[in-house]
């Protein structure tokens, strides 16, 4: 997935000594992806985002939260969620 003018991305980098831990890692966009893996005895999904800046058009910006909420939406109770990324300095979380 991903834009073929290739303005935008996100990535994650995962410590050797993790790498046997990661179970999924899931691009769901260009601006989002989702990294699960054993920490312990639970799961931790670690979001990393890159959120549309305040240039772009409100309704990318309504997308992308959208997408982020409906994935969050998703993560069973029992496992931990962590936001890494570039949220643009949007408040979305009232």
């Amino acid at each position: 997935m991903g834009s073929k003018a290739k303005t935008d991305g996100v990535g994650i980098f995962v410590a050797e000594k993790w790498v046997d831990s990661v179970v999924s890692v899931e691009r769901h966009s260009e601006r989002v992806l989702v990294l699960k893996m054993v920490l312990s005895d639970c799961l931790l999904n670690v979001f990393t985002v890159y959120a549309p800046y305040s240039g772009k058009p409100d309704g990318e910006k309504e997308s992308f939260w959208n997408e982020v909420f409906h994935l969050v939406s998703c993560i069973p109770q029992n496992e931990i969620v962590v936001f890494a990324g570039d949220m643009n300095g949007h408040n979305y979380w009232k």
